[in-house]
């Protein structure tokens, strides 16, 4: 392995975030090999170096995790539920129970979902600022028209917020049944079904299909996969 700053090894070993391990080693509280280090733009071999945080032991790099999932209906995103419904955890071997979902699916929502231990990786698919593209497709109760759809693509307002789609498309519809097509960038709370919800329109099913350019393809409801190091580089370009 290549060098690296201290304090990106220090939160690639989730000891803590880099903000954080950027003050422990401002504080005199990283050492490496043994000695005190308060320079930030210090680098280490992790292959060769000792990192040490208050005199612990050495800190090691946690194996990387990164998943895809497809999440079937009728569980939650949480480690642990209230009400006792089935998590996407109980999905997974026990001994990637350490991972954690990159963003959510509602309760009645299905489709990709990834998941990692990788903190950065999660908060750059995450965060606003970096737009990465998501696609839905929504059954919805009753017909759909282009003029709702143009109003999802311009933007509406609902509770204080601004929800958009970057595209909508009609896939099929008739008066009783609609199927669209939706790609979002930010991925606000519930914010596919509450623009049909702007419209009185009733979503029945909604399935993500795409994240970056990982599709869900032929993941079957409760299945997962390891994403390839392309398609981590994928979506490592993607932003």
């Amino acid at each position: 392995m290549s060098v690296v700053r201290l304090q990106k090894f220090l939160a690639d070993a989730g000891v803590a975030s880099r903000r954080a391990a950027e003050q422990f080693i401002l504080e005199g509280r990283v050492s490496v090999n043994g000695k005190i280090i308060r320079l930030l733009g210090t680098k280490v071999d992790p292959d060769h170096d000792k990192v040490s945080v208050d005199g612990d032991p050495p800190v090691r790099l946690k194996k990387k995790i990164y998943l895809a999932l497809h999440k079937p209906i009728n569980c939650v995103c949480s480690h642990k539920d209230e009400l006792n419904r089935p998590t996407i955890y109980d999905l997974l071997p026990r001994e990637w129970q350490g991972v954690s979902s990159v963003g959510r699916l509602d309760f009645k929502s299905e489709g990709l979902i990834f998941l990692t231990n990788d903190g950065q990786f999660a908060l750059r698919l995450t965060h606003p600022r970096y737009g990465v593209r998501k696609k839905y497709i929504a059954t919805v109760e009753g017909e759909v028209t282009g003029a709702m759809l143009r109003e999802f693509t311009q933007g509406i307002f609902d509770a204080g917020e601004k929800l958009k789609a970057l595209s909508a498309h009609i896939l099929s519809g008739s008066r009783a049944k609609s199927v669209v097509e939706l790609e979002l960038a930010e991925g606000k709370n519930r914010e596919v079904r509450r623009l049909f919800e702007s419209q009185n329109l009733l979503v029945k099913r909604l399935q993500r299909t795409q994240i970056g350019k990982i599709k869900l393809a032929e993941l079957k409801p409760g299945k997962w996969r390891t994403l390839t190091e392309a398609e981590i580089k994928t979506l490592s370009a993607d932003i």
